[in-house]
This record gives C-alpha cells, sequence and structure tokens, in this order.
C-alpha cells in the first residue's frame, strides 16, 4: 500500500469520530479546551490501538486464507463503508446527551468509532502490509480530524456529520473494490 492510499484509509476511519465531535461540538459540552483534548485524544488512540489488535489477529488467520485474502479484504471494507454510510442516513445515533469527554462515555465512544479500524487491520494483514505505520498515521489522523470536528460542530451542526460520514463510507467501499481487483487480476 502506498502513503495516498494509507492515508485515504486513515481519513476514511476518522470519518466516525468526525461525525461524533461534530455532535459534541453541537451538544455545548466541549467549550474548554481540556474537554476537546480529552475526546480527540483518545479516539485518535483507540484509532491506533484497534488495527494492531486487528493486524495481529489477522496474521494467525492469514495463513488459512491468503488464497482468499483480496475478497476478505473486500467484504470487510464493503461491511464498514456499508455501515458507515447506513449509520449516516441515522443522524439521531449522533445526539450526545452527556458529557463526551468523561468517564465510561469517553471509553464507549472511542470503542464504537473504532471497531471500524479492528476490521481494516484484519484486513491489512491479509495483505501483508506492516501494521505500525497505518496505525499511527490512523491515529493522528483521527485526533486531528475530531479536534476539527468539535470546531465544525459549533457551525454546521448535525448535517456535516452524516455527510462526512457517508464520503468515509464510500472511500472504504472503493478502496475495498480496488484490493479485489488487483488480488483478482494477479
Amino acid at each position: 500500500m502506498n502513503i495516498w492510499e494509507i492515508l485515504f484509509i486513515a481519513v476514511a476511519l476518522a470519518m466516525d469520530a468526525f461525525a461524533v465531535s461534530v455532535a459534541a461540538g453541537t451538544s455545548g459540552w466541549l467549550r474548554k479546551a481540556r474537554a476537546k483534548f480529552r475526546l480527540s485524544f483518545h479516539v485518535g488512540l483507540f484509532q491506533f490501538l484497534m488495527p494492531i489488535v486487528g493486524w495481529y489477529a489477522g496474521i494467525h488467520i492469514a495463513p488459512f486464507v491468503s488464497a482468499l485474502d483480496h475478497w476478505v479484504a473486500f467484504v470487510l471494507l464493503v461491511i464498514v463503508g456499508g455501515r458507515m454510510i447506513t449509520g449516516a442516513l441515522n443522524p439521531d445515533d449522533h445526539k450526545i446527551k452527556k458529557d463526551p469527554t468523561r468517564g465510561y462515555t469517553l471509553v464507549l465512544l472511542s470503542v464504537a468509532t473504532s471497531i471500524d479500524a479492528l476490521a481494516v487491520g484484519f484486513s491489512l494483514a491479509m495483505l501483508n502490509v506492516d501494521i505500525w505505520y497505518p496505525a499511527v498515521m490512523i491515529g493522528i489522523v483521527t485526533s486531528a480530524m475530531s479536534l476539527v470536528g468539535i470546531r465544525v460542530g459549533g457551525y454546521l451542526g448535525k448535517f456535516a456529520g452524516s455527510w462526512m460520514e457517508s464520503i468515509g463510507g464510500i472511500i472504504l467501499i472503493l478502496i475495498g473494490l480496488r484490493i479485489l481487483i488487483s488480488g483478482l487480476a494477479g
């Protein structure tokens, strides 16, 4: 994978965190810099860790499915991308009812926005891609986009979050399609 593909994956994976951050920004809970940092740091940290976990799981399974790896990567990315698009069609799912930067809520948001990264890490293992550079890039991009989402949330509200999440899902599906075509071509 080249740097642009990794960057597109990082941006696509960050769309969930961006959407949550936009919602959090519109909720009024993130007025202080410390709260903004907590949310963006934790979603970035989980986005960094989850592909590593998925990659290690994939490494142990990869020898058994190597002939089908491009299909596995394609299906996982289509599922993740489709889920993101479906989630964007239900914007009420992103409403924040209490402080998202504290305790259990922060952990739940961090895990929920990074489940997709687990599947991507698994896919990267199928493609024999080293995980460290993509994981770092995914974490940094997610943290940055989360900060931007918090800021945008004050201006654009719910519309931007759903729209951006749809674009992220489409990008993941297109990357999955490219992987499938490459795998079938040889």
